[in-house]
Formats: C-alpha cells, sequence, structure tokens
C-alpha cells in the first residue's frame, strides 16, 4: 500500500514539473485564440498571391494593336470596334510578342480585313506590321514588326492550368494601355459556337479576370509570367465584362504560331469524326460504362478514324493516354498534331474498352493551299515573293524578278498590289531574290516606288511607305 501512494506521488509530481517546465519555456497568454483563427493568417503554410512579378514580366510584352478597315465589318468584329470616320473604320485590340525580333501573336478577329495595321509597344515605339499568316479555325493571328531585342513572353503549358489556379489578363481594353486584372481559371475546355469555320478548334479556358473590347489578342499569364493563353472573347449581353471571359489556350496557340511561321499556314491535322459530348442518353444508346467522353456521331469515309477501325457509337476517353471528358478536349488534342503524326486512341464499344493507332490525316486541299502560300514573307511589304521560273521568265519577257504569290494587310496591299503581280526593282535595283529585296528594303527608309508587271506588256509602278 506505501509503495502505491509512494508511485502516485511520483507520478504527480513528475507531471507538474514537466507542466511548469513547459510553460516557463514557451508561456501561452490566456488569451490566446484557437487555431482555428489563427489557419487564415500562417503566411508559412498559404503564403498570400504576389501579382507584381508576374505583371511586371508580361506588360512590356503586350502591345496595343490599331487597325484601319473598310466599314462593312462582321458582327465579331463590333465586338471590339468602334465607330470610324473619313470612311474607315478604326480597330483596338491587343497582342503578345513572343520573339525578340518581333514576332506578335493577336486574333484574327483583330485584324481580319484591315488595309493598315499598326502597333503601339509598351515604351510607346509605334510600328507598321505586317501578316504572316491567319487561322480563322482558331481565332489567332501572326504578326510581323521590324524590330530587335524586344521584351517577350513564354509560352507556358496550359495542360497545367488547375479550375482554381490564378491567372491575369494583360490588354488595351477601351484603349486603357497596359492593363492588369486578376482571376481565376473557372473552367477549361469550353465550346462556345463563336466560331463559324468548317475545321473550328473551340477548347476555351474560362476565367472570372475582368476583360472587354480591347482586350483581345492579349495575354492570359501564370502567375510565374509564363503566356498561358490568348484572350479572345466574353460572355455578355451587353458588349462588356459580365463576369467570365474566354482564351485560347497556349498549347493550341504554340503550335499554330510554329506552323504559320514555318509555312504561312496551319497544317491542319484531322481524325475524321464527328463528335459531341456524352449525354445520359449518348450513354445508353451506347451502352458504354462511363460517363464522360466524347461520343463518336459520325466517322467520315476513308479518313484516319475509318482506316483505323473507329465506327459510329463508339466513345473516345482517352489520347495518348490522357483523359478526355468531351468534345472540345478531344478536338483540341487533335489540333496539336500535325497530318501525319501517329496518335494512340483510347475508346469504349459497349463495355469493352478498345485501343488504336491513328495516321492522322490532312484537309483535302491541303497541297493546293501550300503552293498557294509558296514563297518566303517579306514582312517590310506585307507579302509572300518567291522568284520566278524559267518559264514566267519567258512568257513575260523578263529576266529576273519576283512573283508576289500572296498579300497580307500592308503597304502592298494599301495601294491595291494583287497575287501573281512580278516586282522586277525596287527603288530602280532590279531584284531577283528574297535576300536581294530583303538588303534593299533594310536600307532604304520612308517612300518606295515598286516596279513590276502582272503580264506581258503590263508594267505598273506603285509608290508606297514603310514608315
Amino acid at each position: 500500500m506505501r509503495a502505491l501512494v509512494g508511485n502516485v506521488v511520483v507520478a504527480v509530481i513528475t507531471s507538474l514539473t514537466t507542466w511548469w517546465l513547459v510553460r516557463k519555456k514557451d508561456p501561452v497568454p490566456p488569451s490566446t485564440p484557437s487555431p482555428l483563427y489563427l489557419q487564415p493568417v500562417r503566411w508559412d503554410i498559404h503564403p498570400p498571391v504576389d501579382f507584381t512579378v508576374a505583371a511586371q514580366i508580361a506588360m512590356p510584352a503586350v502591345v496595343h494593336i490599331q487597325t484601319r478597315m473598310l466599314p462593312e465589318v462582321s458582327p465579331f468584329h463590333r465586338f471590339l470596334m468602334e465607330d470610324g470616320d473619313e470612311g474607315f473604320l478604326p480597330g483596338s485590340g491587343s497582342g503578345v510578342i513572343i520573339s525578340p525580333d518581333g514576332y506578335i501573336v493577336t486574333c484574327n478577329h483583330v485584324i481580319e480585313k484591315a488595309s493598315r495595321i499598326q502597333v503601339v509597344l509598351y515604351d510607346n515605339r509605334t510600328f507598321k506590321a505586317s501578316v504572316v499568316g491567319t487561322d480563322p479555325s482558331t481565332d489567332l493571328a501572326l504578326l510581323k514588326i521590324d524590330a530587335s531585342e524586344l521584351p517577350y513572353l513564354e509560352f507556358g503549358d496550359s495542360d497545367q492550368l488547375r479550375v482554381g489556379d490564378w491567372v491575369l489578363a494583360v490588354g488595351n481594353p477601351f484603349n486603357l494601355t497596359s492593363t492588369v486584372t486578376a482571376g481565376i481559371v473557372s473552367a477549361k475546355g469550353r465550346a462556345l459556337g463563336l466560331l463559324r469555320e468548317q475545321f473550328r478548334i473551340e477548347s476555351f479556358i474560362q476565367t472570372d479576370a475582368a476583360v472587354n473590347p480591347g482586350n483581345s489578342g492579349g495575354a492570359l499569364v501564370s502567375l510565374d509570367g509564363k503566356l498561358v493563353g490568348i484572350n479572345t472573347a466574353i460572355a455578355s449581353t451587353t458588349g462588356s465584362f459580365a463576369g467570365y471571359s474566354f482564351a485560347v489556350p497556349s498549347g493550341i496557340a504554340r503550335k499554330v504560331v510554329e506552323d504559320l511561321r514555318k509555312y504561312g499556314k496551319v497544317q491542319r491535322a484531322l481524325l475524321g469524326v464527328a463528335v459531341n459530348d456524352l449525354t445520359d442518353e449518348r450513354r445508353t444508346e451506347s451502352g458504354v460504362p462511363i460517363s464522360q467522353g466524347a461520343y463518336v456521331s459520325d466517322v467520315y469515309e476513308k479518313s484516319a478514324a475509318d482506316d483505323a477501325g473507329i465506327r459510329p457509337g463508339d466513345v473516345i476517353v482517352e489520347v495518348d493516354d490522357k483523359p478526355i471528358r468531351n468534345a472540345a478536349e478531344l478536338t483540341e488534342m487533335v489540333a496539336r498534331h500535325h497530318p501525319g503524326d501517329r496518335i494512340k486512341i483510347g475508346y469504349y464499344r459497349g463495355a469493352k474498352k478498345l485501343e488504336t493507332f491513328v495516321r492522322l490525316k490532312g484537309r483535302p486541299d491541303t497541297a493546293q493551299e501550300t503552293k498557294r502560300k509558296e514563297g518566303s514573307f517579306l514582312a517590310p511589304l506585307g507579302a509572300r515573293v518567291r522568284p520566278i521560273t524559267a518559264e514566267e521568265a519567258e512568257a513575260l519577257g523578263i529576266s529576273r524578278g519576283l512573283k508576289v504569290t500572296d498579300v497580307s494587310p500592308g503597304p502592298l496591299m494599301e495601294v491595291g498590289v494583287r497575287p501573281g503581280f512580278v516586282i522586277t526593282a525596287i527603288d530602280k535595283k532590279p531584284v531577283s531574290s528574297v535576300e536581294e529585296a530583303e538588303s534593299l528594303l533594310r536600307d532604304l527608309n520612308g517612300a518606295l516606288l515598286i516596279e513590276g508587271l502582272y503580264r506581258k506588256g503590263e508594267k505598273a509602278y506603285y509608290a508606297i511607305s514603310t514608315e
């Protein structure tokens, strides 16, 4: 009994001593709130969001685009434009510098049908821009200005964006230059039916960052200052921001830009299916055991999908082992590839999951369009040119020249030059190669005289300005 009482006394003394030592080392004030109230201010666990670094990286690389065009414009243009005078409509939008030598990505609807495109940089320098290429099916365009050592944004990975991630929208709404707004990613893979192209690609990033007319073509930026999207549209009944905005993912924009820069047009890969989102009705009809995917409503004859054995009623759920939740995501994944690329498709046919490898095909008219776009792009003139062939030289009765194969908004379009025109001289100096023309245009500023002909005996002279 005595031993038991002694043990109890030792235990009590030990506990009291331990409590006193701990209290002395780290006293707790009597008014200390409970951990429930401390949680929101524990910045070591959840640091406050800092937008300043991303804003400082992005603002110098986002430009103000000003255009001039004829009054006849589509309703999609009126989303962006204001009334003009002198027979022209002035337009205002944004663009993003993506390389130090002056390549700029913007929205196609910002510059479509423009006869003149002017770019104002963050430091207020102004340049005339030429169109390298456009892609109406994604509403993207690539411009070029004659400048070097420019600030630019690097492409980020839009696949890594999560719903709830913070993003910044940088642009020029209502001609208010270098405006930055913040929001979160509200959704991904949105298809809105905005574009009217046959091969349209709609898989927008939805955010609640404030975007208004003039923001089109501007940057959607992650907190580390990477370009994750190109702002293109808003959901609104008034024409102004009403809570949601939409951007083309960088995964699509990067591929489009690379194609436009290399080929002058987008090399569009096609799977050859008509797809819809998987609804309960289609799920019951197809007998699949899943609730998300791209339901194949039709397979085009002799298409890539037809060759690979995909059939109507199948539900595509994976591309290269990446999950596909809806039709927009499937369209986006295929759009990142080129004709000839081989991809793995995972799909359900009834309750059975299958896999197949598909060799993607291009548009039927790809060869003809590539031929029409052949040649090198001369940014100062806004035209694609190539040396004339021996047969063309003989037919025209000349020995040298550069044939204009395509005309974009720029100096030549403004004065009425049409594809097929052969440039024989620039400021009275004969030209026979693209390199000669580039050298002459580098050394000349201001007004230039372009001399050439359309057919034998039909000479033409154009005075243009490259300023």
